[in-house]
């Protein structure tokens, strides 16, 4: 890794690493992005991004100076070949077309945008040579490739239910998780969000025809639902994110809703911030024309998971169990960051004009790896439907939908849990 950023160059290959900005100095910039980007032979943290100094100070990595803005604006000046947005969800997108106006490629965090009106302003802001990636690391797990294995043998996909429930696991219920202005939503768009990316990953992206969806809000005021592993309460008079004299609109903590795919496959989603159930668990069932097979674990970093995950398939009457490969928990977000270097790796070597071809993960005819513009419009799509079908509309017009830059407040983020915990 060089002392400079940019000054190196990438061990077995001989071009310079990504020089990779950081936007976001919270859990998940603490503990997964900045360690997993500075270990990796392709990535180097160029700069990081936070309204509050200290805490963008403190995710740096040591050893060399790396640059610290409080706005992605202020990075103008800093040669940048990548970025990962990991901000509170109001300020994904605005902060992420700063960026792509520029031409940097960007990896968003999810939920990556809180409307399908924020998926279409980030299309709109793409530039040439710049991409928007985002995918939920649970695709990279190793029980749910070992799923997407199973499907070919189960025929005709005729159903699929996704299901993540928590015990206890409202975040930060006094900060911007909970305000609907902010957040975007609660447990759909929160853990939601992550089982539709995987199981319309498993689906092959088909557009949705028809959405039902219930929330319910049982849970929030009960301090058995909140998360013993979230973040302590945010400091009196610190910056809430809502324009002055706004109240806080109240987010659901359950979310239960129906899809009929243009395939023909009927989608079940339920998502829980906090339940009756003693640990939380994630379930994909896949029912098929031959059989079905069942999936159950615990998406994420949550202390109360099951003990390991488990996949069965059923068929005439007998179950069998698949053996799955035992690995550590978060072993899918280092399978993440490798194939985010696998696609802006991709890119910079094909530039900006059409590729040697079509290969594995890249768009046919020009040798370049795609973007997850039309996945994100998919799963907006989905979570604007069943937030519809509940009678709640989309939020007022907030920061992420004013085409000014990204200067609006935001409360601390190195506190805030991490989103998939």
């Amino acid at each position: 890794m060089s002392t400079a950023p940019g000054a190196g160059t990438t061990p077995g290959t001989g071009a310079a690493p990504l020089r990779t900005a950081v936007l976001g100095a919270g859990w998940v910039a603490r503990e997964v992005w900045v360690p997993l980007l500075e270990a990796h032979p392709v990535f180097e943290v160029a700069a990081v991004v936070d309204a509050d100094p200290e805490a963008a100070r403190a995710v740096a990595p040591a050893g060399r100076a790396v640059p610290v803005a409080a706005r992605p604006e202020e990075l103008a000046d800093v040669p940048l070949d990548a970025a990962v947005v990991a901000l509170p969800n109001h300020l994904h997108v605005p902060a992420a077309r700063v960026l792509l106006r520029r031409g940097v490629p960007v990896f968003v965090e999810k939920p990556v945008c809180r409307t399908g009106e924020e998926a279409r302003a980030l299309r709109a802001a793409t530039a040439p040579g710049a991409g928007v990636h985002a995918w939920s690391a649970a695709r990279h797990r190793g029980d749910v490739r070992a799923l997407a294995a199973l499907l070919p043998d189960l025929g005709e996909i005729r159903a699929l239910g996704l299901n993540w429930t928590r015990a206890a696991g409202i975040p930060q219920r006094d900060g911007w998780f909970t305000d609907r202005r902010l957040a975007g939503g609660g447990a759909l768009l929160d853990l939601g969000w992550h089982l539709l990316d995987v199981g319309f990953d498993l689906l092959g992206w088909p557009d949705v025809a028809r959405a039902l969806g219930s929330l319910s809000g049982d849970w929030l005021g009960r301090a058995e639902g909140a998360a013993d592993w979230s973040a302590r309460p945010v400091a009196p008079g610190a910056p809430s994110g809502r324009p002055p004299g706004a109240p806080a609109e109240r987010v659901e903590d359950t979310a239960r809703g129906f899809l009929l795919t243009t395939t023909g496959v009927a989608v079940t989603v339920e998502s829980r911030w906090a339940s009756h159930q003693p640990l939380d668990s994630t379930v994909i069932t896949v029912e098929g024309s031959e059989g079905v097979a069942v999936l159950r674990g615990t998406f994420g970093f949550s202390p109360h998971r099951l003990g390991r995950s488990s996949l069965t398939v059923l068929r005439r009457g007998r179950e069998e169990s698949v053996p799955l490969p035992e690995e550590p928990v978060g072993a899918e977000y280092g399978r993440q960051v490798d194939e985010l270097a696998r696609r802006l790796v991709r890119a910079r070597s094909d530039g900006p004009g059409p590729g040697p071809g079509p290969g594995p993960g890249s768009v046919a005819g020009t040798g370049r790896a795609p973007d997850s513009l039309a996945e994100i419009a998919v799963l907006a799509s989905c979570v604007d439907r069943l937030y519809a079908s509940a009678g709640r509309p989309a939020p007022d017009r907030g920061p992420a939908t004013d085409p000014g830059p990204a200067t609006a407040p935001h409360p601390r983020t190195a506190d805030l849990p991490h989103r998939s915990r």
